[in-house]
């Protein structure tokens, strides 16, 4: 089980193929069918939270507006994190959209630009000139989380998707069809609580979901199934040990509580800040300091996220966090 599974990624082998398989994104996919179906397709933006369909859906308008034989002529898929810098832009991307592999020069091409809103501004000016100029048989769709991180002149010239975020019986529902397609044996009294736990680690990316899915496959957790293994291979703190810690904050022990942090192995500190995030009601913070907390922890996932060191971030938020509990008397 553990070989086929590492030679056969989930999330690959179920991606959606057609709009109808496309989970909970009714409005977006409608206005796409339309575009797709009436052959005058605009540059387009999707944003919206990650697992959320945005790069199947762009994956499927390629395989509709091109033809299979032309596919890979004619269709450049770039991961614009890792790949998208100003020589490329100005060389790969710019020959790309003025080759001619094929009979006619108003052969349709199709350039897929994934976590668009991680190119530079400057680069993000050269891919506008370069849309500018050729809007008529190039259609460009750009992909990204966070649209404000797109600059204007390329945002004017583009139809923009939102794409929302999954709710929960969604994701679940879309699990539990695969467990059935790979015929997982998962303990009946346990299902909902597990994929539950799924839904949980996810946050709402289907593609975190499979993902963990499959690997508590191949760590072969499903045999004697607990829940807690799923949460820490996933970087999230067990129940016990969130438990324990969750009492040492609400008996303001700093020392107790920089202990137990600094015992903790391979825990993501952005996902420990969502179980604080999700615990926070029990922690008795003083109502007037309540939204300062929430801001506070903000701050802490921004610094996290801009490269601060985690162990340092997260020590400070315990830190506040004791200094706003209040003990009652």
């Amino acid at each position: 089980m553990s070989c086929t599974l590492i030679e056969e990624i989930w999330v690959e082998k179920y991606r959606p193929q057609t709009f109808n398989e496309i989970v909970s994104q009714n409005i977006a996919i409608n206005n796409l069918k339309d575009f797709v179906k009436s052959g005058n397709m605009p540059h387009m933006i999707f944003t919206g939270p990650a697992g959320t369909g945005k790069t199947s859906t762009a994956l499927i308008i390629a395989k509709n507006v091109i033809k299979k034989q032309n596919y890979f002529a004619n269709v450049l898929e770039l991961n614009a994190s890792d790949t998208v810098r100003m020589d490329y832009v100005r060389n790969a991307i710019k020959g790309f959209v003025n080759q001619n592999l094929v009979v006619g020069d108003d052969a349709l091409k199709v350039v897929i630009l994934d976590e668009a809103d991680n190119i530079p501004k400057q680069v993000q000016q050269a891919l506008r000139r370069i849309i500018e100029k050729t809007s008529s048989n190039v259609k460009f769709i750009l992909i990204c989380n966070y649209i404000n991180r797109i600059i204007d002149p390329i945002i004017s010239r583009c139809a923009v998707f939102r794409f929302a975020k999954l709710p929960e019986e969604k994701i679940i529902e879309r699990l539990k069809f695969i467990s059935k397609q790979e015929k997982l044996q998962i303990p009946q009294i346990q299902a909902n609580e597990f994929y539950e736990a799924l839904f949980f680690v996810s946050g709402g990316d289907l593609r975190k979901a499979i993902n963990t899915l499959q690997m508590s496959v191949a760590l072969e957790l499903l045999d004697n199934l607990d829940l807690n293994e799923v949460l820490k291979i996933s970087g999230f703190l067990d129940g016990s040990t969130l438990e324990k810690l969750i009492k040492t904050l609400q008996s303001k022990n700093f020392e107790g509580a920089r202990k137990i942090f600094i015992t903790i192995e391979n825990l993501d500190s952005r996902n420990f800040l969502r179980q604080i995030m999700e615990r926070l009601g029990n922690l008795n913070i003083e109502s007037s300091n309540y939204n300062k907390i929430i801001s506070f922890i903000g701050e802490i996932d921004y610094r996290i996220s801009q490269g601060a060191d985690a162990k340092i971030q997260i020590l400070a938020l315990i830190g506040e966090l004791i200094r706003n509990i209040k003990i009652d008397t």
